[in-house]
């Protein structure tokens, strides 16, 4: 079974996406904020990352730089879930490390697709 991280200050957020990967057969580790997010990722070594960018104690930005610095976290893939949806938020966080960056809203159904196109190819 896969374990995915989802990192998001919204709980309505959180609760859609760990409802839809959990129904799918994920293990589902939810964080509040991007410190919390950082710790359980070095702490569960999770298989994918869902991380939002505007967090509060760390943003998504930051919490991505410091797992990507890390040899034991820099392999793991990372989306970002993210409100802002500016051509340039999308480009820094692609260039940032980030796997992929997903605008909201999304839908749950696009969203577990793809999430398991990369933990279960």
């Amino acid at each position: 079974m896969s374990r995915i991280l989802i990192a998001d200050d919204e709980p309505h957020i959180r609760r859609l996406v760990s409802f839809s990967l959990g129904n799918r057969g994920y293990e589902v580790i939810e964080a509040i904020d991007g410190g919390e997010a950082y710790d359980l990722a070095l702490k569960n070594l999770p298989d994918l990352i869902l991380l939002d960018v505007m967090m509060p104690v760390m943003t998504g930005y930051d919490v991505l730089n410091k797992l990507k610095a890390e040899p034991t976290t820099e392999h793991i893939p990372i989306i970002m879930l993210s409100a802002k949806s500016q051509r340039t938020e999308v480009e820094e966080g692609l260039a940032r490390g980030a796997l992929e960056y997903i605008c909201k809203p999304f839908t749950p159904k696009d969203l577990v697709q793809r999430v398991g196109e990369i933990v279960d190819p």
